[in-house]
């Protein structure tokens, strides 16, 4: 006698970590200002070393729900540095690192503040490990709970400590409300519009840089240089919408403005909360197969 299918969300919706692999890649190939996709790369980095990084870390986030946190972010990072020669998603690790370890039964706005709660000591000196060895000044330089300094037993109280320089840790200290209450939304109302996915990630991108200031550039190159180029994406908004021409001329000097200066005006955790949304989309369904990229 056949079994019926099972027929419920939770087996109808893809896996974890191949929602993973596609935000990375969805994020890394839209042409957002600032950053690597397939017509962009930097000196030092390329849109194939994005792709690479991405596949390779689908694995590792698909046993994230089994395992500590900081072992999954860990072993992400250092699956990525085998694979390429560059830290390219060292920001989006730390953040669907805990989304991914929520049981897909369990609502995100739920589960991620049972996640952050049960973190241990050993999830902080796994995470700050996985931050020394990614080469990147990820939670920034203070006197207390430098990532250069002995881990603390409370990784939360460290990112808090963060929290006012760094979206990333910013998440962990307000448990993931501007990925789960500000870019999955806006991804949901532009689709709703009649964006295509590529352009719908552009328009979100552009929308937090312009509520939120990016602070890779404010850490790289200050604060002032940060709320110019949020002025700069309030510009190329107020100009049009995707695919009309008043946007995408303001778009292409907005992005030949950001890459001046040596890269060091990319918009990384941008890219970081925007891939992070679009994993939540997935794992959701808000985004489903088949996916339209382009116009």
């Amino acid at each position: 006698m056949n079994e019926a299918p099972n027929t419920s969300p939770e087996s109808a919706s893809m896996a974890t970590g191949l929602c993973a692999t596609l935000a990375c890649v969805m994020e890394a190939t839209a042409p957002k200002p600032g950053n690597i996709h397939r017509g962009a790369d930097f000196e030092d980095a390329s849109y194939p070393d994005f792709v690479v990084a991405a596949a390779v870390i689908g694995p590792i986030v698909e046993l994230a729900a089994d395992r500590a946190l900081g072992q999954t972010v860990f072993e992400a990072v250092k699956a990525t540095q085998s694979a390429v020669a560059t830290n390219t998603n060292l920001g989006t690790i730390l953040l669907i690192g805990p989304l991914a370890k929520v049981p897909r039964s369990v609502r995100l706005e739920v589960g991620i503040v049972e996640v952050l709660n049960q973190l241990t000591p050993q999830d902080a000196r796994d995470v700050y490990r996985a931050i020394l060895a990614a080469n990147s000044g990820g939670l920034g330089r203070v006197e207390s709970a430098d990532v250069t300094n002995e881990p603390p037993a409370d990784l939360v109280a460290a990112m808090r400590l963060a929290a006012d320089r760094d979206m990333v840790a910013r998440q962990y200290a307000e448990n993931f409300h501007h990925v789960l209450k500000v870019v999955v939304p806006w991804l949901t109302r532009a689709l709703a519009a009649g964006l295509s996915l590529s352009d719908a990630i552009v328009q979100v991108h552009l929308e937090l840089m312009a509520e939120f200031p990016d602070s890779l550039i404010a850490r790289r190159r200050g604060l002032e240089v940060a709320q110019r180029a949020a002025a700069m994406a309030r510009g190329v908004l107020s100009a049009g919408t995707p695919g009309e021409e008043s946007f995408e001329r303001a778009l292409a000097d907005f992005d030949f403005w950001l890459r001046t200066d040596g890269h060091r005006r990319n918009p990384g955790t941008t890219a970081d909360l925007v891939a992070a949304g679009l994993f939540v989309a997935l794992r959701d369904a808000i985004i489903k197969p088949p996916f339209r990229l382009a116009r």
